[in-house]
């Protein structure tokens, strides 16, 4: 346990499967979150779908549009965030407002 423990720590397991080009889902996740905080003005509070499409990626960025007290009657959307392969926005629209602390239906 302690060897797979200081194998860890030290890199000298598996090697990672991530990209060198950097232009995975994390990328675009990132990207999306960013670009999207900077037109809209409201933090992003996660990425609930990352997929990727014919021309880029899809991603899902929940963001807080109106925080209240208690935080469970805050407002939040999802905005769903088209980027081209390079990570550049293509479209955003908002796909969903809620309340945070409500429940699928």
């Amino acid at each position: 346990m302690a060897d797979q423990r200081s194998a860890r720590a030290t890199g000298s397991a598996r090697p990672s499967k991530r990209t060198t080009s950097g232009k995975g889902p994390e990328h675009a996740a990132r990207a999306a979150c960013q670009t999207l905080e900077g037109l809209i003005g409201h933090s992003a509070e996660g990425v609930s779908a990352v997929r990727r499409s014919d021309d880029g990626w899809c991603v899902v960025v929940d963001v807080l549009e109106v925080p209240r007290i208690p935080d469970t009657t805050s407002l939040l959307a999802s905005y769903e965030v088209q980027l081209d392969k390079a990570g550049d926005l293509q479209e955003y629209r908002r796909i969903r407002r809620y309340r945070r602390g409500a429940a699928d239906e």
